[in-house]
């Protein structure tokens, strides 16, 4: 019978959905919470060419009107050249109250070394972002797996109660003739109803939970199933370092630079280069004559930090930040060994398990037929018949319950190893 339970499933599965599970995977990367990843990912690219961009010049166009109460000004005059433009009142001298000017300037870092630090903390954000992005993508992989092996054991165990179903009517027939003929209690015909019942209540509950995993496998990937999609291993977890950290690893070294960063803001000086062209109009004050000189100006500024309070204060605050990090990354590093020897004993137990419980259900099923011929003859009563019919179900629900462990024990390890789920099942 469980062999027939499972082809029964398997060509239902592939006759009802026209789908596979590489076509629900490709679904899932198409699914928001993995666009969303990506953006995430962008994002962090962005905050990496905000950084590069600072070492960059900044060039600005500039035009502006002044009014000066006293004559000022347009251009520096050398004194020497001052002297021979008064001795000529005909020659415009360039002071004047009302000044137009045009021009353009520029800054530039030639030297700042916080920000080749910050530059390689970006980087590592960057490539936080994209590790979280890969295992995020690999966890719902796996919840899409673990969920459609949470369906293949309801829909098994729908079809092991559907079969006692049959065979508690085939054996309510028999108990109704007895009953009519008045061999047997009225008392019996009760009693297999209200397991007839049970079977009703346990099934309709199976399709509660059943509509709550399709519920789950549309949310991911947008499509609804009516049947769990057939799925089968090729290939089991490889082991290796703990993938699953490589997030809070980046980030950690991340924070780390920026400490580094903020700390060099403190002790190390800094140099950049500026320069400024200015055209300048106004009416000359002396004589009246409009007047339009020029002029431009390039510097290099050494700036050496001596004492900046909110400096020190954000120090201490990257260093707590990093420190937070580093503590929940060394947390997480002790629990997943934990978590992770528990997973592997745990794949050897279930493996083992099922081999019993597939031998277990056998001899369950050869017991049963039995207990029903027994039955039939008076050799036994109606309640060891039914608590028969109760111990071949049982036994088959914890069968189908090893196949789905199974299948949720392999894809937390193949997470946890960010191991490619799609080279361990199709």
């Amino acid at each position: 019978m469980l062999r027939n339970i499972f082809i029964s499933l398997t060509l239902t599965s592939l006759v009802l959905n026209a789908y596979s599970i590489p076509e629900l995977f490709d679904a899932l990367k198409q699914n928001p919470n993995t666009i969303l990843d990506e953006i995430s990912v962008k994002k962090s690219q962005i905050e990496k060419d905000k950084v590069y961009a600072t070492l960059y010049p900044k060039i600005n166009l500039f035009a502006k009107y002044n009014h000066f109460s006293e004559p000022t000004g347009i251009v520096p005059v050398p004194p020497n050249t001052l002297t021979r433009m008064v001795k000529d009142p005909n020659v415009a001298q360039p002071f004047g109250k009302n000044v137009y000017g045009v021009g353009a300037s520029f800054t530039m870092p030639l030297f700042v070394k916080s920000i080749y630090t910050l530059v390689k903390q970006t980087k590592m954000m960057n490539k936080s972002s994209q590790k979280n992005k890969q295992l995020n993508l690999l966890r719902n992989e796996a919840l899409l797996v673990g969920t459609n092996a949470t369906l293949q054991y309801l829909e098994a165990l729908k079809k092991s109660l559907e079969s006692k179903n049959h065979s508690l009517n085939e054996t309510y027939k028999f108990i109704k003739i007895k009953v009519a003929s008045g061999r047997a209690a009225e008392s019996e015909l009760y009693k297999i109803q209200d397991a007839l019942n049970s079977v009703k209540i346990n099934l309709n509950n199976i399709e509660i939970t059943k509509q709550k995993a399709y519920s789950s496998v549309e949310s991911l990937t947008s499509i609804r199933l009516d049947k769990p999609v057939d799925m089968e291993q090729i290939s089991t977890y490889k082991e290796g370092d703990f993938q699953i950290l490589e997030p809070l690893k980046l980030k950690s070294l991340a924070l780390s630079y920026g400490v580094k960063a903020q700390k060099e803001k403190i002790y190390w000086p800094s140099l950049s280069s500026n320069g400024k062209y200015n055209k300048s109009n106004t009416d000359a004050y002396n004589n009246g004559e409009s007047i339009t000189e020029d002029y431009s100006q390039v510097g290099v500024t050494l700036s050496i930090p001596l004492l900046n309070m909110d400096n020190y204060a954000r120090v201490d605050e990257a260093k707590i930040e990093a420190m937070k990090i580093k503590t929940q990354l060394d947390k997480e590093s002790v629990s997943l060994k934990a978590q992770t020897n528990a997973l592997k004993n745990s794949l050897n137990l279930i493996e083992n398990s099922t081999f019993l419980y597939k031998k277990s259900v056998e001899n369950k099923q050869k017991l049963l037929n039995i207990a029903k011929i027994s039955f039939k003859n008076g050799r036994m009563s109606m309640e060891e018949y039914l608590r028969y019919e109760d111990e071949l179900v049982a036994q088959e629900a914890k069968l189908y319950e090893s196949f789905m462990l199974k299948w949720q024990t392999l894809m937390k390890l193949a997470v946890i190893y960010a191991n490619d789920i799609e080279e361990i099942v199709r």
